[in-house]
């Protein structure tokens, strides 16, 4: 068929013959969109005021600092053993923001396997104190809190944290889900399981995951302040931690921004065999690994270190370029 409107194609003889009315793709039906249906194509992630920082999205790879507020982290950094935890909390909060920390994570009850669990307004006498105190030191850096509780979480949102990390957001109870639409806020949606049993580990975990999207957006959270971990180290055995790390890609088919955790997790130091305070390179390995995979955040203890891994793997792999990068012009 000729490119000016030719409906004619050769015959088996090589006679030209006219093409029926409705040829062409006119002759093949096809769907349309339902009356209030939205597209189903989401595109990239639109740029998120977390608190008083605006995250663009898909421009370079954030960080987020971690400060335990516990006794019994796994990492070894819990601040309950100081002699004064808010004071030692501030320190560590302005020593991150001075190693390009974008955002810090804070969190009163460990998580660690085998961990004790404690009460709601335990918790908040660990975090509030330390919320405050940082939110008055650092009033430009947004603050996420680590918890479970909806009620820890809406008293640290008045103490001044722009975020939700919910190490359960696969679970049923909206709750948290709820909070975060009725407050506005964004919120970490993690996942995780009560025992590592699969049959494909990756297609649950996105499944676990978009489930869990579903269930926030019914609870009023907006697309765009949905944030997505896959949840390393939580419910995956150290095998299923590395396949998961191997194929981070396929999480983009959610479409929305992932938050990866693997600092100074225990699937890595039994690779190494490494304690926790020794697996910063182990962590910065992943980092650029998950960079290279299209993640968008990192929560790590070693800032400084991450930062610098991230850097380099932006400029690589993202376009990303520091001030004063040279324009080519030798000059």
């Amino acid at each position: 068929m000729s490119d000016t409107g030719d409906r004619r194609l050769p015959g088996e003889s090589g006679v030209i013959r006219e093409l029926p009315d409705g040829g062409g793709g006119a002759a093949t039906p096809s769907y349309g969109l339902p009356e209030g249906a939205g597209p189903g194509l989401p595109g990239s992630p639109r740029p998120l005021a977390i608190g008083p920082a605006t995250f663009a999205w898909g421009e370079r790879t954030f960080v987020m600092g971690v400060i335990n507020v516990t006794p019994d982290s796994f990492s070894g950094d819990g601040l309950l053993a100081a002699g004064d935890p808010v004071s030692a909390a501030v320190g560590l909060a302005r020593r991150m923001a001075d190693e390009g920390a974008d955002l810090l994570d804070i969190g009163g009850a460990s998580s660690r396997p085998g961990h004790a669990p404690i009460e709601p307004a335990a918790e908040s006498g660990r975090v509030l104190p330390v919320i405050r105190a940082i939110a008055g030191a650092l009033p430009r850096m947004p603050l996420s809190i680590d918890t479970t509780s909806p009620s820890v979480a809406a008293a640290a949102l008045d103490a001044g944290a722009h975020l939700l990390n919910d190490i359960w957001g696969v679970a049923d109870d909206p709750g948290m889900a709820r909070l975060a639409a009725e407050r506005g806020v964004p919120i970490v949606l993690m996942h995780n399981r009560a025992e590592a049993r699969y049959r494909n580990l990756v297609s649950e975990v996105v499944a676990d995951l978009q489930r869990a999207v579903d269930l926030a957006l019914d609870a009023g959270v907006a697309w765009d302040r949905l944030i997505l971990d896959p949840g390393f180290g939580f419910g995956k055995t150290p095998d299923h931690n590395l396949a998961l790390l191997r194929d981070l890609r396929a999480l983009r088919v959610l479409g929305r921004p992932v938050l990866l955790g693997t600092s100074r997790k225990s699937t890595l130091g039994k690779v190494l065999d490494l304690p926790a305070d020794e697996r910063v390179e182990a962590t910065a390995a992943t980092t650029a690994l998950g960079i290279a995979a299209g993640i968008d955040m990192v929560r790590v203890h070693d800032v400084r270190e991450n930062v610098r891994t991230a850097r380099v793997a932006d400029a690589i792999l993202r376009g990303w370029r520091p001030p004063g990068w040279p324009d080519g012009t030798g000059t």
